[in-house]
Formats: C-alpha cells, sequence, structure tokens
C-alpha cells in the first residue's frame, strides 16, 4: 500500500500556461466541453450530454453551499496637519485617506455557526484574514455604509486576537441590519486569486451554482457552475436521483503545497451539513453516489469516517454535538481502525443522530484524499481541471488509480480550458 506522507508533490506537476486558464465563463454554462474518462478510455463531448453517461436509477449529490461576499475593505484614516510641531494635535488638522486594509471573512468566531452569525445585528466576530496588516496597528476601522433602502449605516472593525494563521475581528454597526444584509451591500465576491483580475459584477451571477443556497463558502464549488435548469431537468427525466449536501468551502482550499512530500502539509477544516434524509438515501442506493465536485467528494467521504468515528464512541454516549465526529486529516490511513462496510457504517451514523436528536449532521472534516486512499461512496466524478501540485489533484488521482496523466493530457492537447471557469470532466474508474 502506498504510504500517503511520503507522495512527492513535485510528481503531480504539468505545464499550465496562463492562456489555458479561463478567466470568464463561457455566456452558456451548460456549453462547455466534457471529457469523459471511462475505464481508462477519454474521449470529449459537450456538457449538456452529461445524462447520457450516467446510469439510470443512481444517486447524484451536489454541494448547495453560496458564495458571500467576503472580502472588505477599510480606509485607515490618518492626518493632514498645516504644522510641523509635534506634542498637541495642530490647528488646521483634518483627516484623509490613509493605508486601504482588506478584512477577508473565513468563518463565524462568535456565535460560531453560520445561519446564526448572518442573522446576528449589531455585533459578530469572524476569523480574517487581513491584507496591509502592518498599515493597521492599533485601534477601530470604520466605513460608511449606504444600504438598498438608501439608510446610511456606519460599519466598524477592530482585531481582537490570533486564532492560528487568522485573525479575530471583531465587526459592529448601527441600525437594524442583519450581518448577512451587511455583507450584501458591502463585501466584494472573492474570485479565485489565479484569475488575476478584479471581481466584475457579472461574477455575483456566474461564480454561483444556479442551485446555491446555504451561504457561508469563499469559494464556490465550481464542478457545479456547468450545471443549468435544462442539464438537472434532464438527469431527472434520466431517472437519476438527486440529493444536497452542505459543505462551506475555505480559502484554504487554494492553499498550495509548500513541503516536498504531503506529510508536511496541513489541510483546513471545513464545515459540513447533511440532512437526514440524504443519509437515507445513501442507504437506498448501496451506500453508493455520483458526486458533483471534490467538495461533494470530501463530504460524501468523510460520512463515512463519521459513521465508524459513530460506532466506536457506541451507544452508551448520550451527548453529542457533532464535532465529535470531526475527521482529522489522516484518519482514512490509521490500519487500526474498525472494518465497516459502507452500509453499517452509515447506519451507525444515523444512529448517533438518532440518540442525539438530530435531523442535520453538523461537523467538520480535515480529509485528506490522495494516492493510496480508498473510496467507500463515490463511484464517479464530476469535476473540473485542477491546479498542479494541489491537493484536489491528488484527490483525482486516488481515484483514477493514478492515471490523471492521460487525462490531463488530453485536456491540454484538445483545447480545454482550466480551473474555476473552465471546462469540466467526468471521471469513471
Amino acid at each position: 500500500m502506498i504510504n500517503p506522507k511520503q507522495i512527492h508533490i513535485a510528481d503531480y506537476n504539468y505545464p499550465l500556461p496562463d492562456e489555458r486558464i479561463a478567466k470568464f465563463p463561457l455566456a452558456e454554462r451548460d456549453s462547455s466541453k466534457l471529457l469523459i474518462y471511462n475505464h481508462g478510455e477519454v474521449s470529449e463531448d459537450v456538457f449538456t450530454s452529461l445524462p447520457k453517461y450516467l446510469p439510470s436509477g443512481a444517486l447524484m449529490v451536489f454541494n448547495n453551499t453560496k458564495v458571500i461576499q467576503a472580502r472588505l475593505h477599510f480606509r485607515k484614516k490618518s492626518l493632514l496637519t498645516t504644522s510641523s510641531q509635534s506634542g498637541d494635535a495642530p490647528c488646521g488638522e483634518a483627516p484623509v485617506l490613509g493605508a486601504l486594509i482588506e478584512v477577508f471573512c473565513l468563518e463565524p468566531a462568535l456565535p460560531n455557526d453560520y445561519q446564526l452569525s448572518f442573522s446576528q445585528k449589531g455585533s459578530v466576530q469572524w476569523y480574517c484574514l487581513v491584507g496591509n496588516l502592518k498599515k493597521w496597528k492599533e485601534g477601530k476601522l470604520f466605513r460608511e455604509i449606504e444600504m438598498p433602502d438608501g439608510d446610511k449605516v456606519t460599519l466598524a472593525c477592530e482585531r481582537k486576537g490570533v486564532h492560528g494563521t487568522s485573525h479575530i475581528i471583531e465587526f459592529t454597526w448601527d441600525g437594524n441590519y442583519s450581518w448577512a444584509e451587511l455583507l450584501d451591500a458591502v463585501g466584494e465576491l472573492p474570485i479565485p486569486p489565479y484569475l488575476n483580475r478584479k471581481t466584475e459584477e457579472s461574477d455575483k451571477r456566474t461564480y454561483q451554482t444556479v442551485y446555491s443556497k446555504i451561504k457561508g463558502s469563499v469559494a464556490a464549488p465550481t464542478a457545479g457552475l456547468h450545471f443549468t435548469e435544462r442539464v438537472l431537468k434532464a438527469i431527472d427525466d434520466a431517472g437519476i436521483d438527486r440529493e444536497e449536501v452542505t459543505l462551506h468551502v475555505g480559502a484554504g482550499t487554494f492553499k498550495p503545497v509548500k513541503s516536498d512530500e504531503i506529510g508536511g502539509h496541513d489541510m483546513h477544516t471545513e464545515h459540513i451539513a447533511v440532512r437526514r434524509q440524504t443519509i437515507e438515501k445513501l442507504i437506498a442506493h448501496g451506500g453508493e453516489a455520483i458526486a458533483v465536485g471534490t467538495t461533494s467528494v470530501r463530504t460524501l467521504e468523510s460520512l463515512y469516517y463519521m459513521g465508524i468515528k459513530a460506532y466506536c464512541l457506541g451507544a452508551e454516549k448520550e451527548s453529542g454535538d457533532g464535532e465529535e465526529l470531526h475527521i482529522e486529516q489522516w484518519m482514512p490511513y490509521d490500519q487500526t481502525l474498525p472494518q465497516l462496510d459502507t452500509i453499517a457504517a452509515l447506519k451507525s451514523l444515523l444512529d448517533y443522530m438518532d440518540r442525539h436528536g438530530m435531523d442535520v449532521l453538523h461537523s467538520s472534516t480535515q480529509i485528506i484524499i490522495a494516492p493510496g486512499y480508498t473510496y467507500n461512496i463515490v463511484k464517479r466524478i464530476v469535476t473540473n481541471f485542477h491546479q498542479p501540485q494541489s491537493t484536489l489533484l491528488l484527490l483525482v488521482s486516488a481515484f483514477v488509480k493514478g492515471d490523471w496523466h492521460k487525462i490531463y493530457d488530453y485536456a491540454l492537447g484538445h483545447d480545454f480550458r482550466f480551473l474555476s471557469y473552465g471546462d469540466s470532466s467526468l471521471l469513471i474508474p
């Protein structure tokens, strides 16, 4: 068995010229190209043809997370003086625009529940990245906002501490508005950094899936960007069942692997929510699913290991909030874990939810899927083309048994568009 910790990330490199990165989406989402990898054979089609490659009666799982306008900008006020004297404030001083400070909201800190945080009025705390931090030594930053109803609101932010690589930022504001309304009014949609351009108004529509519902992501589950209502209807007409899960995509999805071996790479934590009926559907479908995007893959495969954790906790555990089922990065490779089949693991998860009165399981995962991983639930994947030397490319390689070069060589040689706004693929190992 491959020891994934000893995998050299340099072995997962390929040349990606900038002109092959799709800077903007196609005018019609579903007119993108579709690469089909089918048991080692590679061909191509158009995305609207996807349903004909899917087996009738299968279960297809989508990530319904919605990208928030997470990027906020503040100007640090400085003083323009008419005197060079130090000491007391001189006559004639006036505030002027100073350094631009960017605050990038990652996930809620207080309250730490997404929906509670978005509904808060008056104040919230979030874990954030701060751009131009050296210009913000202390104190509060302020910004005046004009709301859609014409009302004026003053938004303030203040640093409250450090949490790992992020900062705890407290936001306070006046007026009877929720945090979600504030973000919608003043925030900027955070498109991927490798697009090397500013967010445009059109991105607010094109960088969301047509089925996005639950706010919380700072990056889109981009495999879903190709789907339109007509493709979804064609999937339904083909007798394919559909279910949705929620994994809020964090900025860590763009985190490069900097260590030579992936054993030195720390995966970021992402939060998931899965309804009881989704787990029941999985069981009804024999514990198998078609995953739309790597976020759905990570969610589904994490469910299997959450089931193992639930089994290990046993029926004597009387309290639980879901977070005790958190999946650590290397858990799937632990040879001492109980050997459960997929259905048994999913039933253990349902038993856990029953004991704790849960209709929706809220938990989190750091799972890393790399060569050496055995897939338990996911049998087919719809996904885009990923960055060189990325953990997502490792996930693909694990799924196609190391045959990723054949897929990417074909895509590079046949004018496929890469990354978030690029073309799509269907992987059938």
